[in-house]
């Protein structure tokens, strides 16, 4: 499995990044998918999870109203619509073809895509 995050950067409080994470090597419509985060010093995290049709998503409480998730199935891409950005949503962002349960053994996780909220 291979999976390409991008999308990251710098943003003000308030503000809004889309990520995108491109994925090849596993059949991709069939694959739940999720994105996680992982902040300095903190452990890797669930952030949000979409089902194979789309139709279906779940979202850690703390980006609930905020961060929506969507996917391509005929460009094998998963996205993160992320809207009014606080500073605790900085962390290294993966995306992963698992869900809020069973994600703890995956390790192909690639680079993942930078996002830095400044207050």
């Amino acid at each position: 499995v291979q999976l390409q995050a991008c999308g990251g950067g710098l943003a003000q409080a308030g503000g809004s990044l889309r990520l995108s994470c491109a994925a090849s090597g596993l059949t991709f419509s069939g694959s739940q998918m999720a994105w996680f985060r992982q902040a300095p010093g903190k452990e890797r995290e669930f952030v949000a999870s979409i089902s194979t049709g789309g139709r279906t998503a779940d979202y850690t409480a703390s980006v609930q109203a905020r961060f929506t998730i969507s996917r391509d199935n005929t460009k094998n891409t998963v996205y993160l619509q992320m809207n009014s950005l606080k500073p605790e949503d900085t962390a290294v962002y993966y995306c992963a073809p698992r869900n809020r349960y069973n994600w703890k053994n995956f390790n192909s996780w690639g680079q993942g895509t930078q996002v830095t909220v400044s207050s």
